[in-house]
């Protein structure tokens, strides 16, 4: 397993992290099942757990702390906020009222007392930065997290959000997870940028295009992914976007191949190739998933394999814009980009 520093803060994490998303609920897993998990992906070496308040309603967290429970000192414990939970209108977001609630409700469904990375889960355009920043700088200095950063931000609000940080003398975001594979690079060219000019580090999530860079997914052949319940359109081969997905897989196998590699080996070792790449986070249900991407650990493309990728994807290009979650409101909302009637 390789280590890399967090960003600037001299944490050292594991270049592989455990996604927490598939616990519970939504992945079907039961307790004996993810500490099972966890303890296997800790003897490989793996010191980062992601997780989230809106995974399966809490329930991840939860087994994340029961999984944990004895090892603390051993794991980089992160988690995250913003996302909807429940029907009440400020149980969401990122206001100073919900981040102090649903802090301490995350801090008992783990059942610790810090967090060493708590994670704004999406940009909540209804909340000033210097509203949330000194929120979590206040948290901070209470012990309760020991760090704090972004999730799937658009470029231009990581830039806001280091100016208002600068301009109000409070802490900074110094993490972002933004989503990147092989097939969704338009990262490369506003987000990781903009990470590389600030010093932040960078957990990736979805490596393996939700299941479409695991090998599962080739054509004339059943797609069987959880995913593929969960989210059917994204495996619809009528969209012409999955389409161009699935032409570039059978392209990518072919470079899989050719180099002794999985498609996972492939996918992972492609975004941790990138210099501004800290860890990829790995979403298993199973051991065997959890197997299967750990032999990615020290993975380590050669340039020609690289430029092969590249040819078939090429750089800063995403093959299903649609599927974006960092795309400005103003562009998803009519109203915010036309004038009103006269």
């Amino acid at each position: 397993m390789q280590y890399r520093s967090l960003g600037h803060t001299g944490v050292q994490v594991s270049s592989l992290a455990l996604g927490a998303m598939n616990f519970g609920r939504i992945g079907r897993t039961t307790q004996e099942e993810v500490t099972a998990i966890v303890e296997a992906a800790l003897t490989a070496g793996i010191n980062l757990i992601d997780t989230a308040d809106a995974y399966s309603g809490g329930q991840s967290e939860e087994m994340v702390g029961k999984a944990i429970a004895g090892r603390r000192e051993d794991i980089v414990l992160a988690t995250k906020v913003a996302l909807p939970m429940g029907d009440n209108p400020n149980a969401r977001g990122s206001s100073r009222r919900w981040l102090v609630t649903e802090l301490d409700n995350s801090l008992r469904r783990l059942g610790v007392d810090h967090v060493d990375l708590y994670q704004i889960h999406r940009w909540d355009p209804a909340t000033s930065d210097e509203e949330t920043l000194s929120a979590l700088t206040d948290l901070q200095r209470a012990g309760k997290i020991r760090y704090f950063g972004s999730s799937t931000f658009p470029a231009y609000r990581i830039v806001e959000a280091q100016w208002a940080a600068r301009t109000h003398h409070l802490g900074r975001y110094v993490t972002e997870q933004p989503a990147y594979s092989i097939l969704q690079r338009g990262v490369e060219s506003h987000i990781l940028p903009v990470t590389e000019q600030y010093g932040l580090g960078v957990l990736v999530w979805s490596p393996l295009a939700s299941g479409w860079l695991s090998g599962a997914v080739r054509q004339g052949k059943e797609v069987t992914t959880s995913r593929s319940t969960m989210m059917p359109t994204r495996f619809d081969t009528a969209v012409p976007a999955n389409r161009a997905k699935l032409e570039a897989v059978e392209q990518l196998a072919k470079v899989a191949d050719e180099a002794g590699l999985t498609m996972i080996q492939l996918a992972l070792g492609f975004v941790t190739a990138h210099p501004a790449v800290t860890a990829a986070l790995i979403g298993p249900r199973t051991l065997e998933h959890l197997d299967s991407q750990l032999a990615a650990a020290d993975t380590i493309l050669s340039a020609d394999v690289l430029d092969a990728v590249d040819a078939i994807v090429a750089p800063g290009v995403d093959l299903a814009p649609a599927e974006k979650n960092d795309t400005p409101p103003a562009l998803l909302d009519a109203s915010l980009r036309r004038r009103p009637a006269a």
